[in-house]
């Protein structure tokens, strides 16, 4: 089957992952994506990464069981992505919101995007895991996603 994306990601190195990798995992609507992901966040509770999320991560994951009334879900959803094991939030702070402005104007990215390089720019991590076409042209970090060719 080729290359998986943990294969990409050293041991004991931390990744950064946008929302639709997580989202797709959670809500298991697409189970080949889902699929794909999913060893990235066993590799995290193992210990073998660790993963950061921005707190847009954890906005944009929240919005889709509050959309439909489910608080309850978009709460236990807030408490996995920052309380979990090898699992931190990154708060969006001055730093990273300047950083995300000269990426936004250097690559045109939407300020959400912009905000996710930032972090993972910022916490030194080793990749952004992402299934997002428009991070194509970044040099900054390599990005890591399910539209990679092996």
């Amino acid at each position: 089957m080729g290359v998986s994306l943990l294969d990409k990601i050293p041991v004991g190195s931390t990744i950064v992952v946008d929302s639709a990798p997580i989202i797709y995992v959670l809500d298991g609507t697409n189970r080949a994506l889902s699929i794909r992901y999913l060893p990235l966040f066993r590799a995290a509770e193992k210990g073998r990464i660790a993963i950061a999320v921005s707190t847009i991560t954890i906005a944009e994951v929240m919005a889709g069981p509050m959309m439909h009334g489910n608080d309850l879900l978009g709460e236990r959803y807030r408490q996995a992505l920052s309380q979990a094991h090898n699992w931190r939030a990154v708060d969006l702070s001055v730093d990273i919101a300047a950083l995300a402005a000269r990426m936004r104007a250097k690559y045109r990215l939407k300020l959400a995007d912009a905000i996710q390089l930032a972090t993972a720019i910022d916490v030194g991590a080793c990749a952004l895991v992402t299934h997002d076409r428009d991070f194509s042209r970044i040099s900054e970090i390599p990005i890591i996603g399910v539209f990679d060719r092996d």
